[in-house]
């Protein structure tokens, strides 16, 4: 049974020693004062800056949430990263009357939204969290210094990408912060990864019955270094490609491997999102893999958000927990992704793989539309099938409600096509031989036809093939130009029109919620709001 750091401390044990006030509307969390209280020890923390991301509070999925004012269960960190990234995108809509959905699904989000405003609190809390960890315990242990200084980074990676000019701080303190320019908040983020990362463990690919899983290690800087130099375009004006390339073939280069081993009915590719992922193969694939464990580590804004929120009743043969909350299934383009000619056949995701030619096309179709006409109806639109709670041996997982699969928030096969996009991009938009065989690397795991050349939109399709429903679509589109202002590319409801249509390219950044910039004077919001 899964701990949340093996071999730190269980996570149920931390929820109870470390007390921590939560992050409310200006940021300002109480620090602990380790002479007041004798119960928090270095570890207790160090594992805390890690649990922010995989459950909702010191009461694991059922209460004592982190952040004020919003659901504990909808506050979970993957659950509003992939709200965010997903339902405002040509991968995914949702119909749940929960306030601020609509919003993110017709690209109609402003300064109030709260399900943005608890995204970028539960951020600001996870930095806090590590902030206090490197005040307090900063000389303890090199490794989970630097392990913590990454997991700050990564907030402030997930903070610029959606808010671009952000409060910034690093220490604790009753001062309001001051206001980065994303800029400013890149070039932290890059020196941060470029200093830790020979303090870091080794690049190691690791399963869960192996010390350390969970995680980071220099192989997350390093994907982490590619992510923001592929981007660095869009954040800063300049274009970063050669480094890209160079942090993503390092990733490559590592153990951490493609998962390209099938076992019985399940493809290499469905096993990354399975119950035992961090048992089988797939875990060497995980570069930072957010665990997940049906007793011990539950959470209603994890892994199971991922299965229960696309699956309904009708669908228990390919769930694996009794939970099906039947929200989030298809927007049409992603379907033709696979089915360009729109000929999907109303089958169970068996068939729909076959019919696809690639495995990554697990979705059902039975009794289902591929149009959303009316989003609030969960049969308007296809389902994905991707994720599951089933063991690819057929074993009992440890809960019938909470899944035991982890949610691989970072994987290598990112490696692979920010590789052939960045190459491609260093050629005139057009891949050279090594750029195609990242790709085809990635479309052979998958048993899918493969071509000597790709243009950017191929790529850029690609990316969608890959990871839909994974929780970054949003950044992919606003890099290819494809999200926000002019684009030639619309999906069905974007913008809030059931053809789609384009939105004012302020949307490509969110709102700083009104109730930060109450709060602190320092901060100006972004132009559109």
């Amino acid at each position: 049974m899964k701990t949340y750091i093996k071999n730190i401390i269980p996570a149920a044990a931390l929820l109870v020693a470390v007390g921590f006030s939560s992050c409310t509307k200006d940021l300002d969390v109480t620090p602990i004062d380790p002479n007041l209280n004798t119960e928090i020890q270095p570890e207790a923390l160090f594992n805390k800056c890690y649990a922010n991301i995989a459950v909702a509070g010191n009461g694991g999925a059922n209460g004592d949430c982190d952040v004020d004012g919003i659901d504990g269960g909808t506050s979970g960190y993957v659950r509003q990263l992939w709200n965010a990234q997903e339902l405002t995108t040509d991968e995914a809509i949702c119909g749940w009357g929960d306030e601020g959905i609509s919003n993110f699904c017709y690209n109609t989000y402003d300064a109030s939204h709260p399900m943005l405003r608890g995204f970028y609190y539960r951020l600001y809390t996870g930095i806090s969290f590590c902030n206090q960890y490197l005040q307090e315990f900063g000389d303890y242990n090199t490794a989970m210094t630097a392990e913590i200084r990454f997991i700050r980074a990564l907030n402030y990676f997930y903070l610029m990408d959606g808010w671009g000019n952000v409060p910034f701080v690093t220490s604790i303190s009753s001062e309001k912060p001051v206001q980065y320019s994303r800029q400013e908040v890149f070039n932290f983020v890059e020196s941060e990864l470029l200093e830790i990362e020979p303090q870091l463990n080794a690049a190691t690919a690791k399963k869960s019955t192996d010390a350390g899983y969970g995680r980071v290690d220099k192989a997350a800087a390093w994907l982490l270094l590619a992510r923001l130099y592929l981007n660095a375009e869009v954040y800063t004006g300049t274009a970063q490609w050669q480094k890209a390339a160079d942090y993503a073939k390092k990733v490559m280069d590592s153990s951490y491997k493609l998962n390209t081993t099938a076992v019985g009915k399940w493809s290499a590719y469905q096993m990354l999102f399975m119950g035992d992922n961090g048992e089988t193969s797939a875990a060497y694939e995980a570069v930072f893999p957010i665990l997940q464990d049906g007793v011990r580590t539950t959470s209603w804004g994890t892994s199971l958000f991922m299965i229960a929120s696309t699956h309904d009743a009708d669908m228990s043969d390919v769930n694996g927990t009794t939970e099906a909350w039947g929200g989030n299934r298809t927007r049409p383009q992603l379907i033709q992704k696979f089915f360009p000619g729109n000929d999907a056949p109303e089958a169970a995701p068996s068939d729909v793989v076959k019919a696809a030619g690639d495995d990554r096309a697990i979705f059902d179709t039975r009794g289902r539309e591929l149009e959303n006409t009316d989003p609030s109806n969960f049969k308007n639109g296809y389902a994905v099938a991707k994720y599951n709670n089933y063991t690819t041996n057929g074993a009992a997982t440890s809960s019938a409600q909470f899944p035991d699969a982890d949610f691989f928030l970072m994987r290598s096969a990112e490696a692979y096509l920010t590789y052939a996009e960045a190459l491609a991009r260093l050629n005139g938009g057009a891949t050279t031989a090594e750029a195609a065989s990242a790709i085809n690397t990635l479309r052979l795991r998958a048993n899918a036809d493969t071509k000597a050349n790709y243009s950017l939109d191929e790529i850029c399709d690609e990316w969608c093939r890959e990871f839909y429903f994974e929780g970054r679509r949003r950044m992919d589109l606003v890099r290819f130009g494809k999200f926000g202002g002019s684009s030639d590319y619309v999906w069905q409801w974007k913008g809030g029109a059931i053809n789609g249509r384009n939105f004012d390219a302020t949307k490509n950044l969110f709102a700083i919620p009104t109730t930060d910039l109450t709060a602190n004077p320092n901060l100006t919001q972004n132009p559109g709001y």
